[in-house]
């Protein structure tokens, strides 16, 4: 009788360790660093003295804008003020001396749920989003979902990375995020 005991504890102590980390960990996604521009932001150049320049354009496929006089200028994976100095120096090769160039965004390129909520798909990304924002604008929950964590996907650098975080977790442009189903 004694060893039935015994084995009986044996076999609930992993499960109670398990039931005792309910916390949501985070796992590669990095959260730091300036917003860099990738395909579908959409952009407002603003060149100084050229009204015909001045105009938003969206970052295309190949992470590049389409600018008249020098084609297109890649800005995948820079930031602002870089994009804004790869212009200027597409310009000033024979183009427009001393051009003075501003890059601001003009929209987010969206952001993506899928899961367990009511209304998955494509949705546009507001500055400041967490997972749980993301989730109100996907429609809330469905009956079966997880309601404490969510994984969210995110390219960095040429990799995509994903890691298991908790609804206050801030999300960016371009994140995929997907809501799991609870087991009863």
């Amino acid at each position: 009788m004694r060893w039935l005991r015994l084995l009986s504890l044996l076999l609930f102590i992993p499960l109670a360790a398990c039931a005792m980390n309910g916390a949501a960990a985070t796992y590669l996604v990095e959260v730091k660093g300036p917003y860099t521009l990738d395909t579908g932001d959409v952009v407002r150049v603003s060149v100084y003295g050229e009204p015909d320049m001045t105009r938003s354009y969206q970052v295309d496929d190949t992470g590049a804008l389409a600018l008249p006089l020098v084609g297109p200028v890649s800005v995948r994976g820079k930031t602002t003020q870089i994009a804004a100095a790869a212009i200027t120096a597409a310009l000033a090769q024979g183009y427009i001396r001393e051009p003075s160039v501003a890059v601001e965004i003009e929209s987010y390129r969206p952001f993506f749920i899928q899961g367990a909520v009511k209304n998955g798909g494509q949705f546009p990304y507001v500055y400041g989003m967490s997972v749980r924002a993301a989730i109100s604008t996907a429609g809330g929950y469905s009956e079966t979902a997880e309601r404490n964590k969510a994984v969210v996907y995110r390219r960095q650098g040429n990799q995509m990375v994903k890691g298991t975080v908790s609804l206050d977790f801030p999300i960016y442009p371009g994140d995929t995020i997907v809501v799991g189903e609870r087991w009863l």
